[in-house]
């Protein structure tokens, strides 16, 4: 399983701010993160650019 912090989630998004990165987390729908590390939230990748293909079409990911 490949994990995504902060850094990764703006990179997928097309490197939008941290701040708009934190938005988008905070929606409702986006995937929950796995867990709370002392660097951040992690998410697991493949829901993340699972969500940003299905709620951001035109965005496009290095995954895509």
């Amino acid at each position: 399983m490949r994990l995504a912090g902060m850094s990764e989630i703006q990179q997928l998004l097309g490197g939008v701010s941290r701040q708009r990165a934190s938005e988008i987390v905070a929606r409702p729908g986006f995937p929950a993160p796995l867990d709370t590390l002392a660097t951040g939230r992690i998410w697991e990748r493949a829901a993340v650019v699972e969500w940003i293909a299905e709620n951001r079409p035109t965005q496009r990911t290095d995954e895509q």
